[in-house]
Parts: C-alpha cells; structure tokens; sequence
C-alpha cells in the first residue's frame, strides 16, 4: 500500500456550501465588472423650455422611473427603503434608495443610490452611489434628516463568516460637503 505524500483535506470535497460561495464570488466578480465600464457622457444636455412647474422643485424623484447600476443577473432590483430631503441646498429634494437584487435566497447585499432630477424637473436619474452593493453590506435603520444620510450597515469581518450572519455593525452618515458626498461614521464599527 502507497501513502500520499499529502494528507487528505476535509475542504477539498465539494459540498453545496461550496458552489453557493462560487457563486456568490462570480456574481460578484460580474458585478465587479459593471463598475468599470465607462462613465456616462457629460455633454451638455440641450436646452429646455423655459416652463417649468412648481411641482418640479418640490416633488422628489421617484425610484421607479430609474434604472440603478446593479447587476441582479436574471433577477430584478428592488428598491428596499427610500427618503426624501434636500441634501445639497439647491431647494429641491432628492431622493435616497435602498436597493437591492430580489433573490430568492439569502440576503442580498444593498446599494444605496441618491437620484435627483434638473431643474426643469426632467427624468430622475442616479447622481451619486453612497454604498456599493461590491461593499457586501446590507442597511437596516435608515433617514434622510438634516440634510445628511444615515445608516446602519451590517457587514462581516473576514471571508470565513458565514453569509447569513454578519458580524459587524457601523453607523454611517453621509453629507454634501464641497461638491461630493462626505461618509462620516459618527459610532464607529462594533460587533454584532
């Protein structure tokens, strides 16, 4: 009888753990690959008539009639939690969504998108991500007050925890400061 120079390892049999992290780690990395595409064009959009109604400036933009930059595969995106406010002073309020992928297992991780709208009250669309689902993290406590965005993110500390459990719970809060949005995280990170 001829013995193996290496020992047999428990975690080279496949178990169905196994493929679930396979795939996790290939949506992500298909994901991953939606982030570096090219930005969108910044030309100058043409000019619009010079009506506007009073509505423009005091509806906030509205998560259904935009198309966030997650990739959810074959599954749609689902917008979590959203709040309204003025978060850069211009007088009109934007919109903050929690969005995620609507699997039929687990819990997905959340992106956290703010939406406005021009001036002429136009389309809404997507200006700022505050939170990349790539982040892994999903929200429970959430507002818009004050001005600011906050959170409360669940993540995990290490790859070796398990997906269905974070471990980790910080407090973030984001602000327009200087053109762009600030993340401050006023209690710091703490374990579950």
């Amino acid at each position: 009888m001829q013995s193996s120079a290496v020992p047999e390892l428990a975690h080279t049999h496949t178990r169905p753990i196994h493929w679930l992290a396979t795939a996790t780690a290939v949506a992500g990395v298909v994901a991953f690959s939606s982030v570096l595409q090219p930005g969108a064009a910044t030309a100058a959009q043409p000019a619009a008539p010079k009506t506007k109604s009073a509505s423009a400036h005091t509806t906030p933009p509205d998560p259904a009639a935009v198309t966030f930059p997650i990739e959810c595969g074959p599954v749609k995106a689902v917008v979590k939690k959203r709040a309204s406010g003025d978060l850069d002073g211009d007088g009109r309020p934007e919109t903050v969504a929690v969005v995620h992928c609507d699997s039929p297992m687990g819990t997905p991780p959340d992106g956290v998108y703010v939406l406005t709208r021009g001036a002429d009250g136009g389309k809404p669309r997507v200006v700022a991500t505050l939170l990349d689902p790539e982040d892994g993290t999903t929200v429970t406590d959430f507002a818009v007050s004050d001005g600011a965005v906050t959170a409360t993110l669940l993540g995990y500390s290490s790859a070796d925890v398990p997906r269905c459990c974070p471990d980790v719970k910080s407090d973030a809060k984001w602000r327009w400061q200087g053109g762009s949005f600030v993340r401050s995280a006023p209690a710091g990170a703490r374990s579950v």
